[in-house]
């Protein structure tokens, strides 16, 4: 016989607290069988659907339930059968399960019918509402959302708690609106790591890396504890920036507050060790995570990819595989990647195919990866073929690897299809320019060169400038070509002279064949001599010490010249010149570059 509920206002009995209590502990658990076998003894003793009679505290565990076993669907069922005014519980409980199962529009549109219903915003809904106004796409979000949401909590009573002003902060970050989130957090009368992290990332999201190092080590100074996600966001920052001295001191704090073993911080390190050339130390810093999660598979995956370690690759996954994890699209990413890098066709047409047995439909940028994956290795009618077959509208970085195969194989003419298409996407980017330009050169039509570049000032383009840079004794120096405002040109220049009588006694010829302009031979090889990079590695020369390795990181792909040019140097100085430019990692070594000339 089913014990009677207590009338409105009285005291839960001992059993209702009981099976409460259980429901509470399934759900930390995410224990799902049994929190629905504990539901449907719940719906059979008439004590679900709740009413205005009868406790909802039922309901409202049901709905934290379902939200933390990913089934949002379900808590919203479970919310429709609270009474007719949920409580504020209820309606917070119910905007959090969409906000943290990925429905950001679904969460903000319940947030919504909770102020039109007369509840008031509270400390649990605001950060929930802020959540999902952050995940929404850019399209589908109310341009004044953050703003109104700010505006909103400022009201209510907890305008100054730190939890709420942290989610507005973390809100205006992942919005791009990076002033109004320092604005605010400046304002905090308190603030906790969740505040400072926030603020952190999303620097380091928009590319800010000054500004997130600067707060970073105001956050030390303030002796704040940061947490594993503030220091994966710094590690994050010096991987972009390729600052490499500065991240081995943040890796070496992490290890001394033991959040080195966080698989976040890991992917973070695996990430700037492969960046900074150091792909073996990637692999330890893999290696010695004890609980790894998808994220830093696919780092190492990556780092793999682009260090032209297929075999490697190819390992990993399956390794992964057998650990449990399903791949993502991120995943498939990498291995196209890889399979790009080393010219492997058939592979890489394998991994594409395997992605609709997982469930992964092809994106456009698995496209461009197969697109480049063909044109490397000269199939360019293929890859062409496979553009037209894409369910989606190509897009610039699709074309964009087409035009790079055909400067690779002097296909002046699908060149000019690829970069008109290009052109169609309304592209304003000045490479796709230079590209036709210098597939026209190396076809030796220079008219058709010079038209080129004219239609680029015409469309008032400008040629983006190749940098290249190098990290030594805690400082950055770059170069652009032909440079001399370095402190120390006079000696960067006479040594890279000396460097050149040595190499080409030893048999280098200059390429001069994708030099744009035309003029003669010696102004030809006089453009192409001082490129950045070699500039770059002209210092590496004076102050990098022998037997370490100089590392030079460049913006945009190293030229047929300049790669040729680097092994001589090597084979020339017994130097190891290890190079990263916006394709892959070269590791230059006795006249032998790491990617087989293949890139």
């Amino acid at each position: 016989m089913t014990a009677p509920m207590p009338p409105p206002g009285a005291p839960l009995p001992a059993f209702a607290r009981a099976l409460a209590d259980i429901l509470v502990a399934l759900s930390g658990a995410r224990a799902l069988p049994k929190g629905q076998q504990l539901h449907g003894h719940l719906l059979k003793a008439g004590h679900l659907p709740a009413t205005a009679s009868t406790h909802t505290l039922f309901g409202h565990h049901l709905i934290t339930l379902y939200a933390r076993c990913a089934l949002p669907d379900l808590s919203h069922r479970a919310f429709l059968d609270l009474p007719s005014r949920p409580s504020p519980a209820a309606w917070s409980s119910l905007i959090s399960s969409f906000s943290q199962n990925g429905l950001p529009a679904s969460a903000f549109d319940a947030f919504r019918r909770m102020l039109a219903a007369g509840v008031p915003a509270t400390d649990r809904n605001i950060p929930s509402a802020a959540k999902a106004i952050a995940a929404a796409k850019t399209s589908s979000r109310p341009t004044l959302a953050p703003h109104a949401l700010h505006g909103l909590a400022a009201k209510t009573p907890f305008a100054g708690d730190v939890f709420v002003g942290s989610a507005v902060i973390d809100m205006y970050a992942k919005c791009g609106h990076l002033a109004d989130a320092r604005r605010l957090f400046d304002e905090m009368p308190e603030r906790n790591v969740v505040s400072w992290s926030a603020l952190i990332c999303g620097y380091a999201d928009a590319g800010m890396h000054p500004e997130a190092l600067g707060i970073f080590r105001l956050a030390l100074e303030e002796a704040v504890v940061v947490n594993d996600f503030t220091v994966s966001s710094i590690i994050r920052v010096c991987a972009a920036a390729t600052l490499f001295e500065l991240g081995a001191q943040v890796h070496a704090r992490a290890i001394k507050t033991w959040l080195d073993v966080s698989p976040f911080v890991g992917s973070s390190l695996v990430s700037l060790y492969s960046k900074c050339g150091l792909v073996e130390c990637a692999y330890r810093v893999f290696s010695e995570v004890p609980e790894k999660n998808l994220g830093i598979w696919n780092a190492v995956l990556i780092a793999s990819a682009q260090h032209g370690h297929t075999s490697a690759a190819f390992e990993r996954f399956m390794e992964m595989q057998s650990a449990g994890f399903q791949p993502n699209h991120i995943t498939f990413l990498c291995l196209l990647t890889a399979c790009s890098h080393a010219g492997f066709v058939d592979e890489g047409k394998r991994y594409f195919t395997l992605m609709k047995e997982y469930g992964i439909e092809p994106q456009s940028e698995h496209y461009a990866a197969m697109v480049d994956l063909l044109g490397r290795v000269g199939r360019i009618k293929e890859a062409f073929d496979l553009i037209d077959s894409m369910p989606m509208e190509p897009p610039e970085s699709v074309w964009g690897a087409l035009l790079m195969a055909c400067r690779m194989y002097k296909d002046a003419d699908t060149a000019a299809i690829a970069a008109q298409r290009l052109f169609q996407t309304g592209s304003r980017s000045s490479g796709a320019h230079m590209l036709l330009s210098s597939t026209y050169a190396a076809a030796g039509r220079h008219a058709d060169a010079a038209l080129a570049r004219k239609a680029m000032r015409d469309a008032g383009i400008q040629k983006e400038t190749g940098l290249s840079w190098l990290e030594a004794a805690g400082k950055v120096h770059t170069f652009v070509s032909n440079c001399r405002r370095h402190q120390r040109s006079e000696e960067i220049y006479r040594v890279l002279e000396k460097v050149s009588e040595k190499m080409e006694a030893a048999g280098y010829v200059a390429d001069t064949s994708a030099v744009v302009k035309d003029v003669d031979g010696d102004e030809k090889k006089a453009t192409v001599r001082y490129h950045s990079e070699r500039l770059a590695i002209g210092l590496g020369l004076l102050i990098v010490p022998e037997g370490v390795p100089i590392r030079v990181m460049k913006n945009l792909r190293v030229c047929d010249d300049c790669h040729n040019a680097i092994k001589y140097l090597t084979k020339c100085t017994g130097r190891v010149v290890v190079l990263r430019d916006n394709r892959r990692f070269h590791i230059f070594e006795d006249g032998v570059c790491s990617c087989g000339d293949f890139w």
